[in-house]
């Protein structure tokens, strides 16, 4: 373990006074323990010992342990997003593969890291009612113990495959263009939320500030494109300077003469589209504005393989205040010094990651964050994203016979209307019925009607939106049986399920299909055969 780092005379700081005057009465608690251990479960952890962190990996195997670790000079605790078999048999270095094969799973960690209170609280706020817009009904939400905010979506809402491929293995790259489309979104809301004398506060704070690109809302980077001329032998070169930086001199290649400056034009880029205010002049803002998130501090490089975060709980060394969890609600009330680890009762200690979660509740929004991603793709002139795994090469069949008997039970169950995961049910059935060729009218109809049914029904818009959003895509293979229809409450297999060992809808209605037919050429056949016999006796 690492040894106290004290200041240059060897004195503890007052901040480190303060804090360690209270780790061994705080963490000594067996609720707060229970807190940080519960959620340690599958992940790597590591104890910071004031402004160092302690070896990795590392994962707690008791409760215990984690009194132990502040006996030995401990004074907070870190873990991981991602979610392993055993965090201990993480090793530096390891590949892509080795990762996927212990990686089990990670949670969706959004972190909001604000100098201003009141201004962290407002894009809390409007990253939360962005994920309530797209379906997230389950969230945890806890102060960091500083000034900014965690916001956390669980493993479990999230469809754990995607055209094919473990979700498990599309860490970090999906999550990046979640937390991004997020991102984007946040800021349109969170402009509705600032005070008219917003700009008048932030007149004089140095914060990022420049041309806005308005594909993406990113800001833009500012170069300058200039041309070089040797006067002696007439070479000319051309060269990109960020604006920042100060313009080399240089020398011709061909003569040693040196090089002078011709001409130079000051231009705008955005990284993230990948354009320029040279050949896209439309595509950028023409006012100067503030990179609400560049104030509002969305941290997106949290999100990264083995990147700590701090855990429920856990004290803040800067502050001496604990990273409670709260509940959304409670947000605009909440004050620092809610966050007192003397105030903490053991009555108001919650679940950072929400045990209410649904299976797959985060589907509509992981949709809406490729579609968007793509979306940026195309704009750049880049190609779409390849689907890879077993579905790479997926195509709908066409079956003549299309009636609802060959459908699975699942699916039939799903048909009488339901009242709890209906947008889940709309996401099985437009798959399932573009995944059989499916006539679009006739699967407009079907679904309109099932849609007649539900208790309550869901709303025509977001029907539309989803029928819009499919029609745009390939066709893919609705999700597998079993845990995704048992969620709501669909699952009723029947012996063709048992016996067969099927998986997934499509599987079944192609057997049933086949069987049928094959049942109908056999009579058939029979028929012809008695006929056959009669003629010639």
């Amino acid at each position: 373990m690492q040894e106290n780092l004290k200041n240059s005379s060897g004195e503890q700081s007052f901040k480190e006074q303060r804090i360690r005057k209270i780790t061994h009465l705080y963490y000594s608690r067996p609720d707060i323990q229970k807190a940080i251990f519960e959620f340690s479960k599958n992940r790597e952890i590591s104890p910071r010992y004031f402004e160092g962190f302690g070896k990795r990996p590392d994962s707690f195997q008791y409760k215990g342990d984690i009194f132990e670790l502040v006996k030995k000079g401990a004074t907070s605790f870190h873990c991981s997003e991602e979610l392993w078999q055993d965090p201990l048999k993480i090793t530096t270095g390891m590949t892509e593969s080795q990762s996927n094969e212990l990686r089990i799973g990670w949670d969706l960690l959004i972190d909001i890291d604000c100098k201003w209170f009141d201004y962290s609280k407002l894009a809390a706020k409007a990253i939360i009612g962005v994920l309530k817009d797209n379906g997230i009904k389950n969230l945890g939400l806890k102060f960091s113990g500083s000034k900014g905010w965690h916001i956390l979506i669980p493993w479990k809402s999230f469809p754990k495959e995607i055209n094919g491929v473990s979700s498990s293995n599309l860490f970090p790259e999906l999550p990046r263009k979640i937390i991004n489309y997020i991102r984007f979104q946040s800021e349109k809301k969170l402009k509705e939320m600032l005070p008219e004398d917003f700009e008048e506060q932030f007149k004089g704070v140095n914060i990022k500030r420049g041309i806005k690109c308005n594909r993406c809302s990113e800001i833009a980077s500012q170069y300058v494109y200039a041309v070089f001329s040797c006067r002696k032998c007439g070479r000319k070169e051309y060269k990109k300077f960020h604006s920042k930086g100060q313009m080399k001199k240089y020398s011709c290649p061909e003569c040693g003469a040196e090089f002078k400056i011709e001409s130079q034009l000051t231009y705008h880029e955005c990284h993230q589209c990948r354009i320029n205010s040279k050949y896209n002049p439309d595509d950028f803002s023409q006012t100067i504005q503030e990179d609400l998130f560049d104030l509002m501090g969305l941290d997106i490089i949290l999100v990264s393989p083995r990147h700590l975060f701090r855990m429920p709980y856990s004290l803040h060394e800067k502050t001496a205040l604990a990273s409670v969890v709260i509940d959304e609600q409670d947000i605009d009330g909440f004050q620092l010094k809610d966050a007192s680890p003397m105030k903490i009762s053991s009555e108001k200690i919650k679940n950072f990651s929400p045990v209410s979660a649904e299976e797959a509740e985060a589907e509509a929004l992981v949709r809406e964050a490729l579609d968007w991603t793509k979306d940026l793709q195309i704009a750049r002139g880049e190609t779409e994203e390849k689907i890879t795994g077993k579905y790479a090469e997926y195509k709908p069949v066409k079956l003549d016979n299309l009636s609802e008997q060959n459908f699975p039970p699942c699916i039939k169950n799903i048909l009488k209307g339901i009242s709890d995961g209906k947008k889940r049910a709309l996401f099985a059935l437009i798959n399932l019925f573009r995944s059989v060729g499916m006539d679009k009218e006739k699967m407009e109809n079907e679904i309109y009607e099932w849609n007649k049914k539900n208790n309550p029904p869901l709303k025509e818009g977001y029907i539309k939106s989803q029928l819009s959003w499919a029609y745009r895509k390939k066709p893919i293979m609705p999700p597998n049986c079993k845990e995704f229809y048992q969620g709501i409450a669909a699952c009723q297999p029947d012996d063709l399920c048992l016996n067969k060992g099927i998986k997934n809808p499509v599987n079944y209605v192609v057997r049933r299909s086949i069987s049928k037919r094959k049942g109908h050429r056999k009579s058939r056949t029979n028929g012809n055969s008695k006929d056959n016999f009669k003629k010639k006796n």
